[in-house]
């Protein structure tokens, strides 16, 4: 008798944790609704700013493709995810979506039909907007040209796969609140907390990831990775030995050159540039958030032993011929658009060479209409040896004292990347 009713409390307890599951991993379908939809032209305007701050295009538009239709890649350690279409095209887009479901999807992860949104997609950080911002967001998606554009299959790995799983990530990680405003700063701060923590989700590439995907506890901001970039740390920014003034960093986050650190490349290139459509006074207020974060050592950080360059002769050589027409000193390049000495770059004055040459190697393409510097490819033009000692001579001319000795490692794992 013992026995079986050991047997019945076990069936009991396993039948409640499956249902327990299963509600854990449903979600119902919010009703769709009929268009058009009107709104007026202050909370369109608001909606803008909204969608750029939050870098909506950034993912949703692929290379050659029309405005937040989706289809972008985003290759993740888990698969890769294809990007959709927020368009308010009714079969393909979010035409159907009545507010409810938007605000379900930006704080919560879950699409209109009931089913579990990936995390590349950045509720987490989203759950963190006022519901004004997402309610004009919502106006100005809805309100833009409908573009029939299926979405493509995502060929994501097992289990990941299964999308109802993600609510347990969700469980574990779906925390934030709307920010609210801390009395003893200023508004600035208090922007640029909101913007860096809510829409612009800094967090989703400067923090590293533990082995399901999200944030490291207790190290936002503190340097990640994202599509073989390193996104550095955006703590102690103004501490640090390669500092940086407000001047500076409002620069740099509106697509400018800046002086002692360069242009801002790679995935960061299309964020700068929507910041460069937004009023200035965002990206001063970022600036004076950012500024005030404090500083915390990270691995990245530990300086390498220090190297004479092995061949400076060569290095000097390939840059005079690869280089010096743009970045020597008095080329004409300099003169135009301000660019710095390559060895006051925070690029080649950081901690890892892979910034560094990835800049090299893929350029910084020319944006049709927008601002900023352009640089070619030297993928196809310098060889795994050349760029080993040409970048050896440039770092030994900006940090004389820390080499980097992971550069033949470093370049072969790029290249494989970019096959």
């Amino acid at each position: 008798m013992r026995s079986r009713a050991l047997w019945i409390s076990a069936a009991a307890l396993a039948s409640f944790g499956a249902i327990a599951a299963l509600a854990l991993m449903w979600r119902p379908a919010i009703a769709p609704i009929e268009r058009p939809l009107t709104f007026d032209s202050a909370q369109l305007q608001r909606g803008a700013h909204v969608v750029e701050a939050g870098d909506c295009a950034v993912c949703h538009t692929r290379p050659g493709g029309q405005y937040l239709a989706g289809g972008l890649p985003l290759v993740t350690p888990f698969g890769t995810l294809y990007s959709t279409n927020i368009t308010p095209d009714p079969q393909t887009g979010i035409g159907q979506w009545s507010l409810p479901a938007f605000e379900r999807a930006m704080h919560e992860g879950i699409s209109r039909d009931g089913h579990f949104l990936y995390p590349a997609f950045p509720y987490v950080h989203y759950r963190r907007m006022s519901k004004d911002d997402i309610a004009d967001a919502y106006a100005y998606l809805m309100s833009g040209p409908a573009v029939n554009s299926p979405p493509q299959q995502n060929r994501m790995n097992f289990p990941m796969n299964i999308r109802p799983l993600v609510s347990f990530w969700n469980l574990l990680f779906l925390h934030g609140k709307p920010l609210t405003p801390v009395t003893q700063q200023s508004q600035a701060w208090n922007r640029g907390r909101y913007l860096v923590e809510g829409p612009g989700h800094c967090a989703g590439c400067h923090s590293p990831l533990n082995l399901i995907g999200a944030e490291k506890s207790g190290e936002s901001l503190a340097g990640g990775s994202v599509d073989g970039w390193d996104a550095p740390s955006l703590l102690g920014m103004a501490r640090r030995e390669n500092s940086w003034s407000s001047e500076q960093l409002v620069s740099y986050l509106r697509a400018e050159v800046v002086d002692g650190h360069g242009a801002a490349a790679g995935p960061m290139r299309p964020v700068s540039l929507g910041l460069a459509r937004l009023p200035v006074e965002d990206a001063q207020a970022i600036a004076e958030y950012l500024l005030s974060l404090p500083t915390k050592t990270t691995i990245n950080e530990i300086p390498n032993a220090s190297a004479e360059p092995a061949d400076p002769s060569s290095g000097a050589l390939l840059f005079a011929s690869a280089c010096a027409g743009c970045h020597a000193q008095g080329a004409p390049m300099r003169e135009i658009d301000g660019r710095p000495a390559l060895d006051q770059t925070s690029a080649l004055r950081a901690s890892s060479p892979r910034n560094f040459l990835k800049t090299v190697l893929e350029g910084i393409p020319a944006e049709p209409g927008q601002p900023g510097p352009v640089m070619p490819s030297f993928a196809a033009s310098l060889d795994n040896a050349q760029l080993t000692v040409l970048a050896t001579w440039l770092r030994h001319q900006a940090r004389p004292d820390q080499s980097w000795t992971d550069l033949p490692a470093t370049l072969d794992a790029l290249r494989q990347e970019t096959k």
